[in-house]
């Protein structure tokens, strides 16, 4: 007897849906679990499996802590303001507004579809006014803070797109950069940009990594991409200049092995110190960098650079050293300019070579190449004799003294370009009178909405299609003829607070962020104890949060220095061919067929049961009828005689109790289908099941099957209480010592034999056992036994050759 899953699953959404089941509780008794996913962009593909693996995980976790006392929350939204929006709108002529609307209701109806247990009461999407008017406020309150300012800075210029891009946004192709959407050109533009001066937190960015459940590795990447820097600031005077060239460096214990000083290709004293011979050569290089991406240009073995005909003063023994260009220094990065030792730096040396240009070795070493390690200095005059922590204090205390530079601590961080040239974003709360004076709309005049308009597509000179909604653009206010801006917040801007608009969110809108009922509920749920979603957005949506979430600490709306406790990113699910996802590879894997063929369960319990969370994985068809199967034979089992004591089952039945108990805590969730699987094998053996150990087993399994499971529960056990508010199972310690287990024999890692025998006998014992067993013997002939591997209880391994 097999489930009818179409029917049993219908039923039971309908139930949930309809009945709030998975509603956010308040009880004050209970302490909270905040379970969080990234949330999606709404785009037209629908989710595919990946997504749901993700999202099941986090469901089966909201379940889990629900059924252990845990009052839950558990919501979901989506972030609909963006770049894919606009464009797909550009080539349809849709309105974005009412195609993201479209989409949102189709992830809805696969999220539901899936057996996802959400609160849809705290539903919300970055692209409703209600939502927006406090992201409108938050740059408001950023602009009062003097942490948002407007300015002219060098940004990711893509013309065919029409906008400003992120880093994270272009790719190298070739050489070239391009965007990431439709690989289009992507050049190094000066623009007047909105920037939020997320710098002024790039200390407690780096601080509070302490405070939080992060992997070691997200951790690196954020202090990387922060990438704090202690060293000093070093005047280099022009020769025959009133110019100086300040330079950062790390290392300013060698200076005395500086040969050439560098600037980057954007550094604003280029054009005024290149002569006149150097600068058609100058001005062709430039235009050849804005072509570049920083990565390539950080990363290009083969060091390109031109010379600018000038030269500057070594501050510490005088010597007049050349000035290049070269676009391996990054105008981001300390000051533009750097001090070249090509003794000591990798890169430094590999241009040295390239142009063949003097080397000058200050610490003693044994290494033909750059050595970048400590040492006792030589050839450099005050620090002789010293290491690199003396010599460096030695160095700066000379500069401070001289007035010829100071200890510094510079930043990879760059202040957040804020401004995008589109239509399909968050109007900015800003006008501007006639003599461009800023002004913020005051928050009564919040939110500002975006004008309808037919034609959205960008002008190409820079500004956005919000430049010709004319009636829109040119208003009075307070009394003044003023112009809006036209530019529009980047999507990041809706998604580095959701979390906050979750716990906020009522059903006709939101509780004002800067009420004492907000301050009141967001103590109640902040942080997030558990956040789930992809790498890709480690250094984008992750750091740009925590810097919103600090200011907002700043404001005292939010209590907690972090917003997100323990942080998991999923693996990615491969196609069939074991390929990364995609439709022109044809091997995207559409959630609705499998649970339209083998049911939501199936789908959630095949995802979990390929592998680790964690893991890269690979979709298999085969091993998805394989786990209908299993939730076959689970259905079956209940129509077995059910009993008061099953005495054969109570060891088993505990031991699935403490493991599955502890590898839902330790996002194991493979291994734990593999112990439910372990109970229902033994289950079939014996054909009885006793009235606890049925419904303990049902509670088990169903954070990871909740529809087979609850039919069970109501329909076969005729239980009236919903398995979602019951109460999970605890194990006897009493049943956790097994009289017996099974050792595996291998042979080269082949299986020879299975051995029932005594539990916790010693490593010699169960080799002995093994080599006497006739099986065993046969596979040795003729063979030298090399080692012997033993995994207590488990595994004997014969290694011979």
């Amino acid at each position: 007897m097999n489930y009818n899953f179409k029917d049993i699953e219908i039923k039971w959404q309908n139930y949930w849906f309809e009945n709030k089941m998975f509603k956010a509780s308040n009880d004050p008794n209970k302490p909270k679990k905040y379970i969080l996913d990234m949330f999606p962009y709404p785009s037209a593909q629908g989710l595919h499996v990946g997504h749901i693996s993700g999202y099941t995980a986090t469901d089966i976790l909201s379940r889990y802590y629900r059924m252990k006392g845990f009052n839950v929350l558990h919501p979901f939204g989506w972030d609909a303001f963006g770049l894919p929006a606009e464009q797909f709108a550009l080539k349809t002529g849709k309105d974005p507004e009412g195609f993201t609307k479209e989409n949102i209701l189709n992830f809805k109806k696969q999220i539901i579809r899936s057996g996802k247990g959400i609160d849809w009461d705290r539903e919300i999407s970055t692209a409703e006014p209600y939502y927006f008017k406090w992201t409108q406020w938050i740059f408001k309150k950023l602009y009062e803070h003097d942490l948002a300012e407007i300015k002219d800075v060098e940004v990711n210029w893509c013309k065919d797109l029409g906008t400003v891009l992120a880093n994270d946004e272009i790719i190298n192709v070739d050489g070239k950069m391009v965007s990431e959407r439709g690989n289009y050109p992507v050049v190094k533009k000066a623009m007047r940009q909105w920037v939020l001066k997320i710098t002024k937190y790039a200390d407690r960015l780096l601080d509070d990594l302490e405070l939080i459940n992060w992997t070691h590795s997200l951790k690196e990447m954020q202090k990387n991409w922060i990438g704090k820097s202690q060293g000093a600031i070093i005047d280099f005077k022009v020769f025959e200049s009133n110019h100086k060239i300040q330079v950062f460096t790390t290392r300013p214990d060698t200076i005395y092995g500086v040969t050439y000083v560098v600037l980057a290709p954007e550094h604003e004293l280029v054009s005024s110190i290149t002569t006149d011979s150097e600068k058609e050569s100058v001005l062709n290089y430039i235009e050849e960098t804005k072509h570049k991406s920083d990565l390539e240009r950080q990363t290009n073995k083969e060091k390109t650079g031109i010379f600018s005909g000038s030269y500057a003063i070594n501050p510490l023994n005088n010597k007049k050293v050349p000035i290049w260009i070269a676009d391996y220094v990054l105008p981001e990065y300390g000051t533009g300019a750097v001090m070249a030792v090509p003794a000591h730096d990798e890169r430094d040396f590999e241009f040295a070579q390239n142009f063949g240009l003097d080397m000058i070795e200050v610490i003693k070493n044994d290494s033909d190449d750059s050595y970048t390690g400590d040492g006792i200095h030589y050839n450099s005059g005050i620090i002789d004799g010293l290491n690199n922590e003396q010599a460096t204090k030695k160095i700066i205390d000379y500069l401070t003294q001289t007035k010829t530079g100071y200890g510094h601590a510079t930043y990879r961080l760059r202040d957040w370009v804020f401004s995008r040239q589109r239509y399909w974003g968050e109007p900015f709360p800003v006008v501007y009178d006639s003599d461009d004076n800023i002004i913020i709309l005051d928050e009564e005049d919040l939110p500002l909405l975006l004008p309808k308009m037919k034609n959205i597509a960008p002008s190409g000179t820079g500004e956005s299609p919000l430049a010709n909604a004319h009636s829109w653009l040119n208003v009075e206010y307070k009394g003044k003829n003023v112009r809006r801006e036209t530019n529009t917040m980047p999507q990041l801007a809706g998604s580095s607070w959701y979390y906050i608009g979750f716990i906020l969110k009522e059903i006709l809108g939101m509780i004002p962020l800067n009420s004492e009922e907000a301050k009141e509920e967001l103590k109640k749920w902040l942080p997030v104890d558990i956040y789930l979603g992809g790498t890709e957005h480690a250094v984008g949506h992750l750091l740009y949060s925590r810097f919103w979430h600090k200011f907002l600490y700043d404001l005292g709306i939010v209590e907690t220095k972090e917003p997100f406790l323990k942080l998991i990113n999923q693996g990615m699910v491969l196609g069939p061919d074991n390929q990364k996802m995609s439709k022109s590879r044809g091997n995207v894997i559409n959630p609705d067929d499998i649970i339209d063929e083998f049911g939501a369960d199936t789908l959630r319990v095949y995802e979990m049961f390929m592998g680790p969370l964690t893991a890269e994985k690979s979709w298999s068809n085969e091993s998805v009828s394989g786990i209908k199967r299993f939730l076959d034979r689970v259905f079956r089992m209940y129509q077995f005689e059910i009993v008061d004591e099953v005495e054969e089952l109570n060891n088993v039945y505990h031991q699935t109790i403490k493991k599955v108990t502890e590898d839902i805590e330790n996002l194991n969730f493979n291994t734990a289908i593999s112990q439910l699987m372990i109970f229902v094998n033994d289950a079939y053996k014996v054909k009885k099941i006793s009235h606890e150990q049925a419904r303990g087993f049902i509670k088990l399994l169903n954070p990871f099957a909740p529809h087979i499971t609850e039919e069970i529960n109501k329909v076969v056990l005729n239980v009236k209480e919903d398995l979602i508010y019951s109460t999970w199972p605890i194990y006897d310690e009493k049943y956790l010592e097994v009289s017996e287990i099974e050792l595996v024999i291998q042979v080269n890692g082949k299986l020879r034999a299975r051995i029932m025998t005594k539990p916790n006998l010693t490593n010699e014992e169960y080799e002995k056992m093994a080599l006497s067993d006739q099986n065993v013997i046969k596979h040795l002939e003729n063979l030298t036994i090399r080692r012997v591997l033993v995994v207590p209880n488990k595994l004997v391994n014969i290694v011979a050759n």
